[in-house]
């Protein structure tokens, strides 16, 4: 749940309009459709969505908008919880709110055809969803037997088409008399790619296919897939781009890997009928593309739900081809990739047909480069000196971009052994030394690890300004300037200034500062405006000691280094001092 940066895209969106989705946004309604939470005071509770555990320990404060798990430390705002849970950027969190609140984004308010977008967006997800309904509700009719049956030659099993609502289209058009029924206009329908529309006529776009709905992460059916059967052409084919459905934004299975918790890998294969036929073996996370080559989008959203993804495309060389394109693509954008390199030139589906759950659980993924030399490898003949120089001068190409030293040495090795070429010529071939390890650095200060330590017990600071958090005390109650650490006196500064405690949780620079802050916030304060003042009182009295006495100590300490004249003149002020927190007392 890495997020170091993201919360500073904030200043895209005017804060009186954050402020506004926020309201809109009550935290407890939305971690609600994730976690099952029970009341326990002003505050819910309930198994925290981001580690295993037995025993609840994420809580989510009604009062201050927050949410804090006392076991793996994650915290935050409506916001922040929409990004972990979600896997998505700041600003694709708040779209995503404010999509769900009906806000236009600030660039949108002043667009007239805003709404009608959006409401055109939302009909058509509907028509598709209806169209979806009637698919699979034909293929368990004899009219769609014939379908039934080729998927289930493919071996795939009634739970499994369910699971992905696999249905069947008719060999005649039926779309429009039955969709219009139901509300849907003829122009909608042919918007939607669902008719389509020649010489004033219209007919079904899919006819005599088995039908597979595009499904995007939250449930909205975008489009079809649709796998002819006989000889009919195209073998395959997709809903074309409308104003819900992007073939480049999206993957096929996108609701699944989204539900799956704990993926270690996504895996993007070819097809849809690998992506079923895989799961009819319990391979879980599986994707694929629509169609078209890998596409930075797609990439990213993969990215969201697991932290690398294995490719296991097709082993001829279409689809080697096809992966060297995918390995670029992450690549650029920077997410961890392996490769399933299948033998024979074996689709994942026939491989797992041939060789089993447990032999394909057992290929070993490869990294880019070595994909890349092992195809490189097979240009060349190895047995004469011009295919061994051509060979050596391929591979140099590509370990160019090697960051590691280390991996780039085990590379070398290997090569050496194959070439013949010493590791200073083949050093020279590459002409230029290992990229170094990209380090970022941090937007803002944050809390650093001696202060955090130093923090951990520091728990008077921290109750007083979680009870400064709530509003509820008196003006003037407290200052900033009753804090020795900075960290805190901002904290203290932000807070009375009259900002939420959400916002504030926004503007941290990273997870363990942002983890901090929901740690303080966090505290119970839920007593009565006494009862609070009481506590930070009690509070401001400790840390006043606290200071007297470590200045105290401080001038004890040095006297015996300072001259005679400034001796006696420490002394008096320590004497002063000593008065003063006997007062406290």
């Amino acid at each position: 749940m890495n997020r170091m940066g993201e919360t500073y895209m904030a200043g895209r969106f005017p804060p009186a309009w954050l402020d506004e989705l926020r309201a809109r946004s009550d935290i407890v309604k939305v971690v609600s459709s994730y976690v099952r939470l029970k009341k326990n005071g002003h505050r819910y509770v309930g198994l925290c969505p981001f580690h295993n555990e037995t025993a609840p320990s994420f809580s989510v404060d009604e009062q201050k908008q927050v949410y804090h798990c006392f076991g793996c430390k994650a915290g935050g705002s409506v916001i922040q919880f929409v990004m972990d849970i979600e896997r998505l950027s700041y600003a694709e969190a708040v779209a995503f709110l404010a999509e769900q609140c009906h806000m236009p984004l600030p660039e949108m308010q002043n667009d007239p055809n805003y709404e009608k977008r959006r409401s055109l967006k939302e009909r058509l997800y509907l028509a598709n969803q209806a169209a979806a309904r009637l698919y699979h509700q034909l293929l368990w009719e004899p009219e769609g037997a014939p379908i039934l049956q080729y998927l289930q030659h493919r071996g795939l099993s009634d739970s499994v088409i369910r699971r992905f609502g696999i249905g069947a289209s008719p060999t005649h058009s039926f779309l429009e008399k039955t969709l219009t029924v139901q509300g849907f206009t003829k122009e909608e329908l042919v918007t939607a790619g669902l008719l389509l529309e020649k010489d004033g006529r219209t007919f079904d776009m899919f006819r005599n296919r088995a039908m597979f709905p595009i499904i995007d992460a939250y449930g909205h059916v975008l489009g079809f897939g649709g796998r002819a059967m006989g000889n009919a052409m195209p073998k395959y084919l997709n809903t074309s781009d409308t104003p819900a459905f992007n073939k480049r934004y999206t993957v096929f299975a996108a609701n699944l890997l989204r539900k799956a918790k704990h993926l270690q890998r996504a895996l993007l294969v070819e097809g849809y009928m690998d992506v079923v036929a895989l799961a009819q073996f319990g391979v879980e996370g599986v994707a694929a593309t629509l169609g078209t080559a890998l596409t930075p989008e797609q990439a990213r959203l993969l990215s969201r739900y697991a932290p690398e993804v294995h490719v296991a495309y097709d082993g001829d060389r279409a689809g080697q081809k096809a992966i060297l394109r995918a390995l670029d693509v992450m690549e650029q954008e920077r997410i961890p990739i392996k490769v399933l390199d299948f033998p024979g030139g074996l689709d994942p589906d026939e491989f797992i047909r041939q060789e089993g759950v447990d032999a394909f659980n057992e290929l070993q993924p490869m990294s880019g480069t070595t994909y890349r030399l092992v195809r490189e490898k097979e240009k060349h003949d190895l047995g004469t000196e011009e295919g061994r120089t051509n060979y050596a001068k391929g591979c140099a190409q590509i370990l160019k971009t090697v960051r590691e030293p280390v991996e780039l040495e085990n590379y070398l090795k290997k090569l050496i052994l194959e070439t013949g070429y010493s590791r200073e010529v083949l050093l020279a071939q590459i002409g230029v030394a290992p990229a170094q390890q990209h380090r970022s650095e941090p937007l803002r200060e944050g809390f650093s690890q001696k202060a955090r330590e130093a923090r951990a017990m520091d728990m008077d600071a921290c109750t007083l300004l979680a009870a400064v958090a709530t509003g509820r005390l008196p003006e003037g109650c407290v200052s900033a300037d009753e804090f020795e650490d900075e960290a805190y006196k901002t904290l203290c500064e932000t807070l009375l200034s009259g900002q939420s405690a959400a916002s504030l949780m926004e503007q941290q620079p990273d997870d363990q500062s942002r983890a901090v802050v929901s740690q303080i916030l966090a505290i119970d304060t839920d007593i009565d405006d006494e009862g609070l003042m009481r506590m930070a009182q009690d509070c401001l009295r400790k840390m006043r000691r606290a200071r007297l006495e470590k200045a105290i100590s401080a001038i004890n300490d040095s006297l015996s280094t300072l001259p005679l004249s400034r001796q006696v003149e420490e002394a008096a002020r320590a004497m002063e001092l000593e008065t003063q927190l006997r007062s406290l007392s």
